[in-house]
């Protein structure tokens, strides 16, 4: 490990940062037509449809998941990784590739056990007919909590550069877990904005993007903690607004 506060000083990466960029662009790009394609074709990705097995809806749900997340968090990820790679580069490690993409991997795996668990939750709660009314509730819980201090706290983490908030991985097991930390801070940091995707419809491709938007808004955004509290006085205002035309 070793201390890299300078790292986005350091000298550029030049061929290697366009390949970086161009690898995001084309997993950005499959994933994104994936999402597409699973939001046409699984309009109720919670229902066993004749024929089918639970193993194999389970299956085809995190599939799509997993695509969405890509697709979704990418955004707000790639400086993020890109910063972790420049911090390398800094401090003398050539192996900018592998250890970015541990660094990646180990933040989606979180999101695939979070996707585990909403699989669970949208099995048990696919019974409840009227839908108007879940997004209304989600709406009114993700607005409040954009503005209490665990929110700030969370997403004062995922901001937070590589080589500014802890001396930079260094090896394979140190990315891995780098990787898992992010993901895990971000799951928490997403959890109103997640809610309400769930609520309004985890196959809307509406949804998908103003969350997208707005989890992208105040990760990347100067003040990253007005914005989030911009986006909870809008989620209090929709929800209440739903609740008038119900």
């Amino acid at each position: 490990m070793m201390n890299t506060a300078n790292a986005e000083t350091g000298p550029g990466l030049g061929g290697r940062d366009a390949a970086f960029f161009g690898t995001v662009a084309l997993v950005f790009a499959g994933a994104t037509a994936l999402m597409i394609h699973g939001s046409q074709s699984m309009s109720m990705p919670w229902m066993r449809m004749p024929g089918q097995t639970w193993p194999g809806v389970a299956a085809g749900f995190m599939g799509m998941w997993i695509a969405m997340m890509v697709a979704m968090m990418l955004p707000s990820l790639v400086p993020v990784l890109w910063r972790y790679r420049r911090a390398l580069d800094v401090a003398g490690e050539n192996r900018l590739g592998p250890l970015t993409t541990l660094v990646g991997l180990g933040y989606f795996v979180v999101w695939s056990a979070i996707g585990v668990a909403v699989f669970a939750l949208g099995v048990t709660l696919a019974v409840i007919p009227a839908r108007l009314p879940a997004v209304a509730m989600a709406l009114l819980i993700a607005g409040p909590l954009q503005f209490t201090a665990w929110k700030a706290q969370q997403l004062a983490c995922c901001r937070a550069a590589p080589g500014h908030d802890l001396n930079v991985p260094m090896n394979s097991g140190a990315a891995w877990l780098y990787g898992l930390r992010r993901g895990i801070h971000c799951g928490c940091c997403c959890a109103g904005p997640t809610a309400v995707l769930l609520a309004a419809g985890v196959m809307d491709l509406r949804a998908m993007a103003v969350v997208t938007l707005a989890i992208t808004a105040e990760r990347l955004a100067p003040d990253g903690k007005r914005v989030a509290r911009a986006i909870g006085i809008a989620c209090v205002v929709a929800g209440l607004m739903l609740i008038a035309r119900a």
